[in-house]
């Protein structure tokens, strides 16, 4: 018996991985641009970093994640092409936060079987969206784990790096007092909450092929929306001339939900108010709520409830930030102003994640 008989005996399928390679390296090589060498395939990829040298302090910023239970969803409706985007988001957004320009990524697929088609179909919106961030997708591995995993499960992570001048980092130690927050739109739930979300469809005895009527489509193509993607223009909004250095700090709402990532990056001994009635939660977050018997206000510290990321910014600028985020097709608002100073902070969010940064708290009623 070959090696690769073994080998297929014990449930793994070799000549299945190169079918999946070869399926996915046409929308690989599209991230591709003159600072990637040695194309698909490679045990490394590599990344000219030549340009770096006009940078005065160049800094390396770099994230990892994955996209959580939302794979779920994907497994079950047997749609795999736009769970890639959620990756990106959840990866290559993270970089910007800092003020960094993408670089590249690299992704890790773990299954139990691989289907050449079903990991060209994950790899293709990974590089979709790559693209669309400006991010070279320079190098992955699939990795086949039967026994382990079932033949139709599957996980995805990823690692993303990207450069920022050093003086041109955002972070909470350029935060001053009466600073405006700036709220950005999400598409939805992204990919953060989905272990409530499938707790709440399991209690109602839903499945996610279900209608949901106050949707206008089923549960798991409304559970399905991908990620949306900021780094692009954001890129763009700090580049600008005038504009990008009136954002002092930036927050990606993920885990943890709104005021915990905002609390992240502000300063120690600063405070936000966030004020609810400046925004109307989308019918997904409702509906949710509804079917489970809870209010928004209890989701608050899962869900994103409507805002994907949070910019601080000078407030005589926060007006021409809002406009020019909307011209990148970011729809923005504001949401409150940063002060500093002692004050009773019962009922705010501090310390998240390990930070010892500022304190947040929502207050009002959501528009209807």
């Amino acid at each position: 018996m070959s090696a690769n008989s073994s080998y297929a005996a014990a449930g793994v399928d070799t000549a299945a991985g190169d079918l999946a390679v070869e399926l996915m390296k046409e929308s690989v090589a599209k991230t591709h641009g003159p600072n990637v060498l040695g194309g698909v395939g490679g045990f490394a990829g590599l990344y000219d970093l030549s340009f770096a040298k006009d940078y005065r302090r160049p800094l390396l910023a770099t994230s990892t994640d994955g996209v959580g239970t939302k794979i779920a969803i994907a497994q079950a409706l047997d749609v795999h092409d736009t769970i890639g985007q959620d990756l990106v988001g959840m990866v290559v957004d993270d970089i910007v936060v800092v003020g960094a320009t993408p670089l590249f990524m690299t992704d890790y697929i773990a299954c139990g079987k691989v289907v050449p088609e079903r990991i060209a179909a994950i790899v293709t919106g990974i590089a979709r969206a790559c693209a669309e961030t400006g991010t070279a997708l320079v190098g992955g591995e699939t990795a086949e784990h039967p026994g382990l995993m079932g033949v139709d499960d599957y996980d995805v992570a990823g690692a993303a790096v990207g450069v920022v001048e050093a003086d041109r980092a955002l972070g909470a130690e350029r935060v001053v007092d009466g600073d405006v927050v700036v709220a950005i739109e999400s598409s939805g739930l992204h990919s953060n909450g989905y272990s409530l979300v499938r707790h709440i469809l399991a209690e109602a005895n839903l499945r996610i092929t279900d209608a949901a009527a106050d949707l206008g489509t089923t549960w798991g193509e409304a559970l399905l929306e991908p990620t949306r993607l900021y780094s692009g223009p954001l890129v763009q909004l700090l580049a600008h001339d005038t504009l990008g250095g009136a954002v002092h700090s930036l927050s990606h709402v993920t885990g943890g939900g709104i005021a915990a990532n905002l609390a992240r990056v502000l300063p120690r001994g600063s405070w936000v108010e966030v004020d609810r009635s400046t925004w109307s939660p989308q019918p997904v977050f409702r509906v949710l709520n509804d079917v489970a018997g809870t209010t928004l206000e209890s989701t608050e510290g899962t869900w994103n409830l409507g805002i994907g990321f949070f910019a601080v910014v000078a407030s005589d600028a926060a007006a021409s930030v809002i406009a020019e985020l909307a011209t990148l097709g970011l729809p923005a608002w504001q949401v409150g102003t940063v002060a500093v100073g002692e004050r009773d902070l019962a009922g705010f969010e501090q310390g998240a994640k390990g930070v010892d940064g500022g304190a947040v708290r929502l207050v009002g009623t959501y528009a209807s």
